[in-house]
């Protein structure tokens, strides 16, 4: 019972926090590029991970055998599950963002059925179904221009890729100190990202960087959204099965939309709210399912 409560804290407080990094990337992306802030981000979270790491006295030793799965770990969630969340964003809307990855607790019920071998039953298959349709009346509304639409579909990939990390990391070892794990898969995420950010990066405007927002933004998307959003992630996923875990991302699109709303200035239409409900009903049924 420990476990739940301080996982169900864990995975609430990492899914609230990257409710708010949709409206800081709205921000920052309209001076950094996508694919440069993703870099950027986590530049910044690598030092602040290796730092909690040399200050913890954490053990680097990973086995040979798992190495494989953390590099997967590493390009799947952190290299293109982010860099089409960021480009999702960027094309749409904050709200679109948290609402549209919000469904990523439905495809981590299908993927820790097929990776997991935890049982799927009516309601998490019937949960599924809701999250799609909500998806689809979100991103094919008529008034949505194409833009938002592209957007919606790069989201939706970043959902798809983020529950095929989130049930990957539960087959991480437990033994293994987070802290270590989710430095090394950011570190693969960064190597893969190198070679096409490099010859991009004198295209920048440097003298935008150096406004409080955009710097602070990157800041807050380094250290708070990705070192410790991943650490607290990946922590609490530990403590749940894959299923429960990633129902946790609904605090996700109430902070996001709530946020976009005040700080954005962005409006809520019938359709979305229509979407967003179908959504948050599947992840409801799977919350409600007995283990």
């Amino acid at each position: 019972m420990k476990n739940t409560i301080l996982g169900s804290i864990y995975l609430a407080l990492a899914s609230s926090i990257w409710g708010g990094m949709y409206v800081v990337v709205k921000i920052v992306v309209s001076v950094i590029p996508p694919l440069e802030l993703v870099w950027m981000r986590y530049l910044i979270a690598i030092i602040a991970l290796l730092l909690i790491g040399f200050i913890t006295r954490q053990n680097w030793r990973i086995n040979k055998c798992h190495i494989l799965l953390i590099i997967f770990i590493g390009i799947i969630g952190n290299a293109i599950s982010i860099v089409t969340q960021e480009i999702g964003t960027m094309l749409s809307t904050a709200q679109m963002g948290a609402i549209i990855t919000s469904a990523t607790p439905a495809f981590m019920v299908i993927f820790a059925r097929i990776l997991l071998k935890e049982r799927l039953t009516l309601k998490k298959g019937l949960s599924v179904c809701l999250a799609t349709i909500g998806v689809i009346l979100i991103v094919g509304v008529g008034h949505v221009n194409l833009s938002s639409k592209l957007g919606g579909l790069s989201l939706l990939i970043a959902a798809l890729t983020w529950a095929l990390m989130s049930v990957l990391v539960k087959r991480v070892p437990s033994n293994y100190s987070q802290v270590v794990v989710t430095t090394y898969s950011i570190l693969v995420a960064l190597i893969v990202l190198t070679p096409f950010v490099l010859p991009r990066l004198h295209e920048m405007n440097i003298s935008q960087l150096t406004h409080p927002t955009i710097w602070g933004g990157v800041l807050y998307l380094g250290i708070i959204s990705t070192a410790c959003g991943f650490l607290l992630w990946n922590r609490g996923l530990q403590m749940l099965n894959a299923s429960s875990g990633g129902l946790f991302f609904f605090f996700q699109p109430v902070v996001g939309t709530l946020l976009g709303w005040l700080i954005l200035g962005e409006n809520i239409g019938v359709t979305f709210w229509i979407g967003s409900i179908l959504i948050l009903t599947g992840v409801l049924f799977v919350i409600i399912e007995k283990k």
